[in-house]
């Protein structure tokens, strides 16, 4: 800023705050905590050598970083931002396992409502599977055909486990 105000970083510093001024453009001085928390964080003379490092163009991003990291840092020292990130995603994986419930609700509750389709007797399927192992038409994928027999238990059990607002889903 040099002449009229000196920058945030300068004030706190006390010292004059010349023309070329690395921190001028970035902590003005209307926003002294800016600088301070990362002052506090960081320290000047690191902050300076990073700044002098990154071209003109990435500055501005890397002080909003460094104001970030260093606002988490003063509120969480261990894990600074990174634990404000895992909270955030275990937010997620929760409402996403939320999600998930709801939808298996949506599904037991639609097919509850829906009329019963006819399905083939196990013999049938047994049959079916004789056929196409004898006739080497699914060599390697008979494994699939039990499938229609295990899939109910799985969409039963499924839905029995207990829900993520404590109450049993039916």
């Amino acid at each position: 800023m040099g002449g009229n105000s000196p920058c945030a970083s300068c004030k706190l510093l006390r010292r004059r705050c010349a023309k070329d001024c690395i921190f001028a453009p970035y902590f003005p001085s209307d926003d002294p905590h800016k600088f301070a928390i990362v002052h506090k964080v960081f320290g000047a003379s690191n902050v300076s050598k990073m700044l002098q490092e990154l071209p003109v163009q990435q500055r501005a991003d890397a002080v909003s970083s460094l104001v970030y990291e260093a606002n988490a840092r003063v509120r969480d020292p261990v894990y600074g931002c990174v634990g404000a990130i895992s909270f955030l995603q275990n937010q997620v994986s929760q409402l996403q396992m939320q999600l998930a419930v709801a939808q298996a609700e949506i599904l037991c509750i639609q097919m509850q409502q829906e009329p019963m389709v006819p399905t083939p007797q196990l013999d049938q399927l047994e049959d079916d599977k004789s056929f196409l192992l004898q006739h080497n038409l699914l060599p390697h994928h008979h494994q699939y055909l039990n499938f229609a027999n295990s899939s109910t238990n799985v969409i039963q059990d499924s839905l029995k486990r207990e829900s993520i607002f404590g109450d049993m889903v039916s």
